[in-house]
């Protein structure tokens, strides 16, 4: 193989696959990024064997071929390389190392056969279906937050997407959480999605999304098989090369019934300005014990105080004006918990829908219904 590459190129696309591998592998092969030069371009490639990464550069090809060489080291090495350069890649005869040179500066890199090199894309999706990169993001983004880290519950550890009927058309929605708060956003469905599985979308992989949205206006194709899932961000803008295409396992779980943990007889409405509350709780929870990070919110005649007390440090209270026209109510949250639900509502007046000191809260934007949080109150 000796193909020609832009810097330029080369260090986008590596950046793009280089994250999928792990620091430390048992396996050699999985440290490595796969290079293929044919056709006028170089395909790089890199896996976990649970996601795939893989994009394609254009390349002046001298020689076809291909093989793998340490995906960290070859993007540290691009990353530091003068802006502008002309990158050499050309195999030995010895079939065990890879030269790259740019300018002055020449390395020699080992490489493993690209042979040993695990292909994830084996199989066949059913479902195809595309939609723009921002509605996707917003999907991601307003719910991702609610992913449990509880490997023993592996079915909540992503988010759930799934079709469903509402408002007399189809709705396609987004739902992750972690047992003490649950986060539902939803879109149109896009057409194509119809029949499409409900699907558990890893943590990993939900990372890996929200990193490779990098134009907004850009459509995402997505295919959907029973046990993965295929994402392609089309090439946008300025200076734009190949398509980066994401292939991912899937969760092999059922997520569960989380219409019953939504409350519906809520009847209690508290309006509160998104930005004052979000300012006040952090300001009072800088107290709070690590474990704890409880917050008493004490809402009644026009008034919410949050009041945090930590028997090793003091207490701390803040007093906010707010639209509350129920009885009186005395309820406990993790701040950092409302915190984070509070950084992902969009208007300037959050609504919180609630019932009593033990039952769960519904929190969402005044006069929008795309998004939902349920919150499960703590004792304080």
């Amino acid at each position: 193989m000796k193909v020609t590459v832009e810097r330029a190129h080369l260090l986008k696309s590596l950046n793009h696959v280089h994250r999928v591998v792990e620091r430390r592998n048992t396996i050699p092969i999985l440290s490595n990024v796969l290079l293929r030069a044919e056709g006028g371009e170089l395909k790089l490639k890199a896996t976990d064997l649970d996601l795939e990464v893989s994009e394609a550069i254009p390349a002046m090809v001298a020689e076809p071929g291909a093989t793998t060489v340490p995906a960290h080291m070859i993007y540290d090495i691009v990353r530091k390389l003068q802006d502008g350069a002309q990158i050499e890649l050309a195999t030995r005869n010895d079939g065990a190392t890879l030269d790259l040179k740019a300018g002055r500066s020449k390395f020699a890199l080992q490489m493993l056969p690209e042979t040993d090199f695990p292909d994830l894309t084996a199989g066949t999706f059913g479902h195809r279906f595309s939609l723009s990169a921002a509605d996707l993001k917003r999907l991601v983004d307003r719910t991702q937050f609610a992913i449990s880290t509880e490997e023993t519950r592996y079915y909540l550890n992503g988010i759930y997407f799934h079709t469903v009927e509402g408002g007399g058309e189809l709705r396609f929605r987004a739902v992750a959480t972690d047992g003490h708060r649950l986060a539902q956003a939803e879109m149109v469905a896009p057409h194509g999605s119809e029949g499409m599985p409900g699907i558990i979308v890893p943590r990993k992989t939900v990372g890996e999304i929200q990193k490779l949205v990098e134009d907004p206006e850009a459509k995402v194709g997505v295919e959907v098989s029973d046990s993965k899932i295929r994402l392609t961000f089309a090439a946008a803008g300025e200076g734009a090369t190949g398509a980066v295409v994401l292939t991912s396992k899937l969760i092999d779980g059922t997520f569960p019934e989380y219409g019953r943990v939504i409350p519906q007889g809520n009847d209690k409405e508290l309006k509160v300005d998104r930005d004052e509350f979000a300012a006040a709780v952090d300001r009072v929870s800088t107290i709070s014990s690590e474990r704890g990070r409880a917050v008493k919110l004490t809402v009644g005649d026009g008034r919410l105080v949050l009041t945090v007390v930590n028997p090793d440090s003091g207490s701390a209270t803040e007093e906010l004006a707010v639209e509350y026209e129920s009885d009186p109510l005395d309820i406990g949250f993790n701040s950092r918990y409302l915190l984070d639900i509070a950084g992902q509502l969009e208007t300037d007046t959050a609504v919180f829908r609630l019932a009593d000191p033990g039952s769960p809260t519904l929190i969402h934007d005044f006069g929008q219904t795309n998004a939902l949080y349920v919150l499960m109150p703590m004792r304080v």
